[in-house]
């Protein structure tokens, strides 16, 4: 497979662009990557990276967005012991780093003025000035840069240097956001439903009303949006066909939702759980009354995500079914009560659990996977005593 080949879609967007890579790649030009935030612009630098005669060199990737700004030109240029307070030892900076390879700017619309004039003059001599260094230093780097920001009005707003705009911008390369390449969508779904497939599970599959609403869906967040939600889905529904109108709401982007095409109040749901006997026996595929999926709503989630068939505890899941039963308006009430408030803290711990072992322990995936604040998740681990999960 070429590297540009690895930029996945069949849209004839994508299709001129692995064309433009396979034309620019083996050139030395520098390259400026235009395109809004998650469309892929580091996959595609190191696409060119990968086409050129530099591929067995360094590819080192610098966001100037991330890297505080006083911080910024020691990262990019290095420094030398003693040049200020902290500077214990010599430093290479990324661009030392990357010689005889490729550096990548991204976000450079972030980089301050003053560094903008020393990257001018290290593009145009072709050699660094370490900070605190007498001596300036050689190097052999091709530089590719890329930003979401609009470049002409930075200029106007005396925000980016336009001699530095033209110097990078020597071979443009614009990649469109998804919503204007849809006839990407259904191939990058199965795309990263095959990275994010679990061990043992077939990768997920997409109902075709689903389907439907994710070619509608407007994504903001583009293919970096996509490739997270076919991740949580992997998580809570592994080797199961995903019908969004039966997923719990709140792991539905708001702008799905908020789709002419998607059901408003009224309609009966049908919360999705795992149909596979052996896990879980005694829960069936539920239907729910509207009002009632917010008191069931941890209860469905648990069972979504197959934590039943982690607990493999006959009795809890008869609990569970009694209590979704009685939820629902259904079943007859024990005659020594129900502990409700017991069983959903029961259902939470072993649904965090469960989601933890799918993050193999990240804490912020699993937040997400969730749809949790962090801290909020961190303060449910240590209630649950769950910290050996992490």
């Amino acid at each position: 497979m070429t590297s540009s080949q690895k930029i996945i879609g069949q849209s004839v967007a994508i299709e001129e662009l692995r064309t433009l890579i396979e034309m620019v790649g083996p050139s030395e030009s520098t390259v400026l990557i235009l395109g809004d935030s998650g469309t892929g612009k580091e996959l595609v630098a190191r696409a060119l990276h990968d086409s050129s005669s530099r591929a067995s060199g360094p590819f080192i990737p610098v966001n100037c967005g991330a890297i505080p700004r006083d911080l910024l030109e020691s990262e990019l240029f290095g420094h030398r012991k003693g040049s200020f307070t902290g500077a214990i030892s010599d430093r290479k900076g990324r661009f030392e780093l990357a010689n005889k390879g490729t550096l990548f700017l991204d976000e450079i619309g972030d980089m301050p003025v003053d560094l903008q004039v020393k990257l001018l003059r290290v593009l145009q001599e072709r050699q660094i000035d370490s900070v605190g260094s007498l001596l300036s230093t050689p190097i052999d780097v091709r530089v590719l840069a890329a930003t979401h920001k609009d470049i002409s009005g930075l200029i106007e707003k005396s925000l980016f240097r336009e001699d530095l705009y033209y110097r990078l911008n020597v071979m443009p390369i614009e990649i469109k956001a998804l919503s204007e390449r849809v006839d990407d969508v259904p191939v990058l779904f199965e795309h990263f439903a095959q990275q994010h497939a679990a061990e043992g599970k077939n990768p997920i599959s997409l109902h075709p009303s689903s389907m439907q609403l994710f070619l509608d869906y407007s994504w903001p967040g583009n293919v970096r949006e996509l490739a997270n939600l076919v991740d949580r889905y992997s998580s809570l529904y592994p080797g199961q066909e995903v019908d969004l109108h039966k997923v719990i709401p709140s792991m539905v982007p708001p702008g799905i939702r908020a789709l002419p095409s998607w059901p408003k109040g009224g309609a009966e749901r049908r919360l999705l759980v795992n149909p596979s006997p052996a896990a879980s026996p005694n829960i069936k595929s539920l239907s729910v009354e509207p009002d009632s999926v917010d008191i069931i709503t941890a209860i469905s989630g648990a069972v979504a995500a197959d934590s039943l068939a982690e607990i493999n505890d006959e009795q809890f899941n008869q609990e569970v079914e009694q209590t979704i039963l009685l939820a629902q308006g259904g079943g007859i009430f024990p005659e020594e009560g129900l502990q409700l408030k017991q069983h959903l803290l029961d259902i939470e711990r072993n649904l965090i659990r469960h989601a933890l072992n799918n993050a193999s322990g990240n804490v912020s995936k699993t937040a997400r996977m969730l749809n949790l604040q962090r801290t909020t998740l961190i303060e449910k681990i240590n209630k649950h005593g769950l910290a050996s999960n992490v």
